[in-house]
């Protein structure tokens, strides 16, 4: 009995020893590691990876950028439901424990003794916050143990309803998608909050495996899933018998949505995206930053549309160049080969590839890579009845009807900008940016052709010329020692209408007279004269050909140095980008243009006098009512002014035009240069002016602002002179004050102001 005792008191004394130094060694352990924790007071202040959003001025979606796709939501916009779907399925007594579920820890650890693996079974939601934003993936102890003192360090420091909302926008969803609110934009196209209580339940789901068990990998197990969740859901009485119910037989609905771009502008958002990755780096795509351009999404839609199908307009008119391949058999065609046999070949909007099945009267049957069959027109001489059995084609649909089309050669742009500040409107680069990502608008250099000469115009102006003053239109050779053969320049037209007004050869764009003025004021002052409008010195080239536009500019850069008779005078500055905001909405960045009118602004500075610019643009109006672009006097507007440019050889065509609210310059061209067939006045000016039907709808006629020094008067429109009183051809000219005509002795006129 003694012996027993003693081992006894031994053994008791042992196993208090061990406990006290078991106990001394945890808390050592735990004074460690806790002094290793984290300070989580940076998750009120944490930054999610957000993608890199672009934006028109009002607030319409043009591109995101980034690879985790997540829309950071807070906790009160988060539906109610989807919390009680997630706490019944993640952690049901998660607003009860204070981080760490000691049952849920028991029976992981029973698991674990009876299996010999690791499970991952026992994590509460916070323990998941401590190790998403903490802690690696990897299964140890130790990082447990960490796991565990870190989540009640949290639960401690956080309210339950951030752990949560911390929780639902970090959690990864399957298919790039962070967090619920993406998941909801991924899955189903829409916000949460718009979900039904069966598609609030198949997000629920989705923590547990979201790369293998989400509705597009995995239907059927998404479906299981998601049935489980409202078990748990109507056992817990969150959701009624009725609601139960109905969401049970509802059918696994999700798709793979992309994001939901509200505005076609991927022109502009690579212009975007590039300069903010130049400034930000790889963090462009990841701090959330959101940038609002100066793009109208009115404008902008029109642009792009138009743009489309003067594009296609001219190359139909081209003819039918075949289709793109010819599979031959179409016998045993499977849903999966035709996507395998089309797949080379991708939709360019508004264009979609198919395979011809069956030859019909001027029409032909096609089937698309998703297995639709249409009947599709073979529309024009040249279109009909040329297809065969087995051709890839492409098609598109117009005006309710399916006609055969083709991937167009030929490219267009168009920009559009205010020209008192600079803010871009709407730009296109191209006919669609899957074909080419080469932004035409900005990094397409070519000749204006004549739509230089109102910048040689205004230097003769500016140098003492007036709008009456008479310059030969004859014929003029030019022996040039660098050139093989000497130059004999010709108007468009081959003929010759000898003296006449400048005005009146701006307008009909009368190449010898531009060649004249050139001559006679020098290459230096031209030169240094059109710099001022913002072209660069550099490429002009120090040549009469100079006159008729063969330097190389840009359509934007084009478009900016009409901008300066547009306003009167101002040299602006072209810019895209309004301001930029995080994702919580503070302001990083404002744009300050300089404005060529309103004094609270940085004003712009002066390019050219104003009585320069006004006589411009009285002339440049002339152009569309009397002269080469007269087709745009159907819009019915007065305010209107440009000018058209066809190249040598009609390789390009342009058109730049305006009002006192808008400029926009309109190109079309092969990208390796070829003729186009066609002068502006058919190609580049139809463009301008379907968008200027748009454009110019709402905005009311301005009257063109004269300055003091501006007088008119009657002249005689054969001589230039002041015309005879009473003289019945006699036509309002304007002119400065030091330059108005003297009457010609002979005839013995009088002046008539």
């Amino acid at each position: 009995m003694k012996r027993l005792t003693y081992f006894w008191r031994k053994g008791l004394w042992t196993i208090v020893s061990l406990a006290f130094i078991l106990t001394i060694l945890s808390i050592g352990l735990y004074c460690y590691l806790e002094n290793q924790l984290p300070n989580v007071d940076a998750l009120n202040s944490i930054k999610l990876q957000v993608p890199l959003r672009i934006y028109t001025k009002d607030g319409k979606l043009i591109q995101e950028y980034g690879e985790k796709k997540r829309i950071p939501i807070s906790y009160v916009e988060i539906p109610p439901l989807l919390i009680k779907a997630i706490l019944a399925t993640e952690d049901q007594r998660f607003f009860e424990h204070s981080g760490v579920d000691v049952i849920g820890l028991g029976r992981a650890a029973i698991r674990m003794l009876r299996t010999g693996t690791k499970s991952q079974g026992g994590s509460t939601i916070t323990m998941q916050v401590a190790r998403n934003f903490f802690l690696s993936r990897k299964k140890t102890f130790l990082r447990k143990f960490n796991e565990i003192l870190l989540a009640i360090k949290i639960d401690h420091e956080l309210s339950k309803e951030r752990i949560l909302e911390l929780y639902l926008n970090k959690i990864y969803l399957g298919n790039r998608a962070y967090g619920v609110g993406a998941a909801a934009a991924v899955y189903y196209g829409k916000p949460l909050k718009n979900l039904s209580v069966a598609e609030l339940a198949t997000i629920a789901g989705l923590p547990q495996a979201p790369s293998t068990q989400n509705p597009i990998a995995n239907p059927a197990a998404a479906r299981k899933r998601r049935d489980h969740v409202l078990d748990r859901m109507f056992a817990a009485k969150y959701i009624t018998e009725s609601q139960y119910k109905d969401a049970l037989i509802q059918p696994i609905t999700s798709d793979l949505y992309g994001t939901q771009v509200e505005i076609n502008a991927p022109y502009v958002a690579e212009m975007i995206r590039q300069s903010l990755y130049d400034y930000y780096g790889e963090k462009a795509y990841t701090n959330g930053y959101k940038v609002y351009t100066t793009i109208n999404s009115t404008l902008q839609k029109t642009a792009t549309d138009v743009v489309a199908a003067h594009i296609l307009a001219y190359d139909h008119r081209r003819g039918y160049r075949g289709p793109v391949a010819n599979i031959g058999s179409i016998n045993n065609l499977k849903p999966a080969t035709i996507q395998k046999l089309l797949a080379p070949y991708p939709n360019i909007e508004p264009l979609e590839p198919a395979i011809v099945l069956e030859l019909q009267d001027r029409s032909i049957m096609a089937i698309t890579r998703h297995g639709l069959k249409y009947t599709i027109l073979q529309d024009g001489a040249s279109w009909s009845k040329i297809s065969k059995i087995g051709d890839i084609i492409y098609f598109r649909h117009q005006d309710g009807k399916y006609i055969l089309s083709q991937i167009p050669q030929v490219e267009a742009s168009l920009v559009a900008l205010d020209p008192n500040n600079g803010a871009i409107q709407a730009l296109v680069g191209g006919f669609n940016f899957i074909k080419s990502k080469f932004n035409r608008a900005i990094q397409s250099n070519r000749q204006p052709g004549s739509s230089f000469k109102p910048f040689l115009y205004a230097a003769a102006l500016n140098k003492g010329y007036t709008l009456a003053t008479l310059i030969n239109d004859s014929p003029i050779v030019v022996d040039d020692p660098s050139q093989p053969t000497v130059w004999r320049p010709h108007n468009h037209t081959y003929t010759f209408n000898g003296p006449m007004r400048l005005k009146e050869a701006l307008v009909n764009s009368r190449n010898l007279v531009s060649i004249r003025i050139l001559d006679d004021l020098g290459f230096d002052y031209v030169i240094d004269f059109a710099s001022k409008f913002g072209l660069n010195k550099e490429p002009l080239p120090r040549g009469l050909s100079l006159a008729l536009g063969t330097l190389s500019v840009s359509p934007l850069d084009l478009t900016t140095a009409y901008a300066v008779f547009a306003n009167g005078g101002f040299k602006i500055s072209p810019y895209l980008i309004d301001h930029i905001t995080n994702n919580d909405g503070k302001l990083l960045l404002q744009a300050k243009s300089a404005n060529a009118t309103q004094q609270s602004f940085t004003q712009a500075p002066r390019a050219i006098p104003a009585d320069v610019a006004f006589l411009m643009v009285t002339a440049l109006k002339d152009v569309i009512q009397h002269g080469t672009a007269t087709a745009a006097k159907i819009l019915n507007r007065h305010d209107i002014a440009g000018k058209t440019g066809t190249t040598n050889d009609q390789v390009d065509a342009w058109f730049a035009g305006f009002n006192s609210d808008l400029v926009v310059t309109t190109w079309m061209g092969y990208d390796t240069p070829q003729s186009l067939h066609a002068y502006a006045t058919s190609s580049a000016l139809p463009i301008w002016i379907d968008f200027m039907k748009v454009a110019l709808q709402h905005l009311p006629e301005k009257a063109l602002l004269q300055p003091e020094n501006i007088v008119a008067v009657k002249i005689d429109p054969h001589t230039g002179r002041l015309a005879k009183a009473n003289q019945a051809n006699a036509i309002t000219e304007y002119f400065r004050e030091e330059d108005i005509p003297v009457a010609d002795e002979s005839e013995g006129t009088e002046n008539l102001f």
